[in-house]
């Protein structure tokens, strides 16, 4: 090993130079910076190569990488996503545990080898003997019966198994509610980015009109220097919107699983209509949800695996009935003796009698823990109907706002064209053209909103209930089939 140290230039200098050590192992540089304000260089072998980028888009769907759908973006989220991998790999290591508990109602059967080499010292007349014994040996253990601790690890396994099962489709429901949300953004931001352009179409058309009505004596430059100020509104809020358009657009590819830039692009969808509202009640939702919340059926089966555990704690301050044998035969390397085989079994009982205390002070641990599980699970019901209620009348106030806003843009529309009308006749001023359009302009933002954001209510609705699909449907039971498509 070499100490030494070394300033920002990379020369080496005495240990008593500076103090900062840099210690050489295996040939590698490995120490720190030698001044709090000199960043730290680290050795060649921490620069690692970058990895290769991953393939962009699956095969069978790269033909339609350019009109995805939200089905497209969901299967493609699903396949990526490393939330699910994860949730999915600890449900196959519960369920090889689980087979592994299972073993516990086999015998054990192992079967050891041995060679031993022996030499004594000549004694007393006799003389010096050598000799290697060496065999085989098959040996037998068999828990016949006890009082519910070999059944407790199996149940405890069965149920941990579950809880990972449930806490995968739990995995997946909430990875396809977040795509979903996501989408909805996207593409209510791509409708609103249409919005802010007709906006501005409809900006350059006043201020033409006013610089018209200037030309000709009908309106002064004040009119001109508003219209312009209105123009450059819209379009700031066009480039706003446009940006915040490409941030949506990174975001869906990275819920997808893939980096911001992925050259893709989502069908056109049509601003949808929803129907009225939803036709099942709050408390027949909630009835739903308590039975088919996978993460509620996680926290039952963590409950009941750890009501299984105080089944292990009692056995094992009980009595055990266990067979055990072994058989082999025993070779000698040099002769006269003559090889032999030789076995035996027993029957055996195990009765525990004192442990300090262990035994009584586990079960009571054990029982403490299946109780705090227990109430962790009736918690997470009650958060359920919590979430179950508030998403109901979210999506009663999203369905309500669709049809204020609805009427919103029809009287800003037609305010609008009654003002531009008047503004044209010269019997208005263009500040109540202005107004009129600004309001028009923020109402068909409004709509937008409204309408994409009812849809990632029901989603949510959905999802609270433990009923949203893979492919983004919504099965809950609306007012009305007018429901138009994701």
């Amino acid at each position: 090993m070499q100490v030494a140290t070394r300033r920002a230039s990379s020369t080496w200098l005495p240990l008593s130079a500076i103090g900062t050590i840099v210690v050489l192992v295996g040939g590698c540089a490995v120490g720190t910076s030698p001044s709090p304000g000199t960043p730290w260089t680290p050795p060649a072998s921490a620069q690692r190569a970058p990895e290769p980028a991953p393939t962009p888009v699956p095969p069978d769907l790269e033909a339609r990488v350019r009109t995805l759908r939200l089905p497209d973006v969901l299967d493609i989220a699903l396949r990526n996503n490393t939330v699910t991998r994860e949730a999915w790999y600890n449900a196959r290591a519960a369920l090889y545990t689980y087979d592994a508990t299972r073993g516990q109602y086999f015998p054990s059967l192992t079967l050891d080898g041995s060679i031993t080499k022996l030499k004594t010292s000549p004694s007393q007349g006799r003389s010096a003997v050598t000799q290697t014994v060496y065999g085989p040996a098959l040996n037998l253990s068999w828990l016949l019966f006890d009082f519910g601790g070999r059944s407790g690890s199996i149940s405890a396994a069965r149920d941990q198994l579950l809880a990972a099962d449930w806490t995968h489709n739990a995995a997946i429901q909430d990875v396809v509610l977040t795509v979903e949300a996501t989408y909805f953004n996207y593409i209510g931001t791509r409708a609103l980015l249409e919005s802010d352009r007709i906006t501005l179409a409809e900006a350059d058309s006043n201020l033409a009109a006013a610089q018209g009505r200037h030309d000709v004596g009908l309106a002064t430059i004040a009119d001109v220097l508003q219209a312009k100020t209105a123009r450059s509104q819209a379009e700031l809020a066009l480039e706003t919107t446009s940006g915040a358009l490409q941030t949506a657009r990174g975001a869906l590819a990275v819920s997808m699983g893939f980096p911001a830039n992925l050259p893709y692009d989502i069908d056109s969808v049509p601003l949808p209509t929803p129907p009225p509202g939803v036709a099942e009640s709050v408390d027949s939702l909630i009835s739903r949800a308590l039975v088919a919340r996978p993460d509620l059926a996680a926290a039952r089966a963590q409950a009941q695996a750890a009501q299984a555990r105080v089944s292990i704690a009692r056995g094992a301050a009980l009595p055990g009935l266990s067979l055990t044998g072994s058989a082999g035969d025993t070779y000698f390397a040099n002769r006269p003796p003559v090889p032999g085989s030789s076995y035996s079994i027993s029957l055996g009982i195990e009765i525990p009698l004192f442990a300090g205390g262990a035994h009584v002070y586990g079960i009571k641990s054990a029982q403490a823990v299946a109780d705090a599980a227990r109430a962790s699970a009736e918690g997470q019901a009650q958060l359920v109907i919590s979430q179950v209620f508030t998403s109901f009348y979210g999506l009663q106030t999203a369905t309500q706002r669709v049809r204020t806003t609805d009427d919103l843009l029809a009287s800003a529309t037609q305010s609008e064209q009654v003002a531009l009308g008047r503004y044209k006749a010269g019997a208005g001023s263009v500040l109540d053209l202005l107004t009129a359009q600004s309001a028009l302009a923020d109402a068909r933002a409004q709509q937008v909103t409204a309408h994409f954001g009812w849809y990632a209510s029901l989603a949510q609705l959905a999802h609270d209930v433990g009923v949203l699909g893979l492919d983004g449907s919504s099965p809950i039971r609306l007012n009305s089939d007018t429901a138009g498509s994701h």
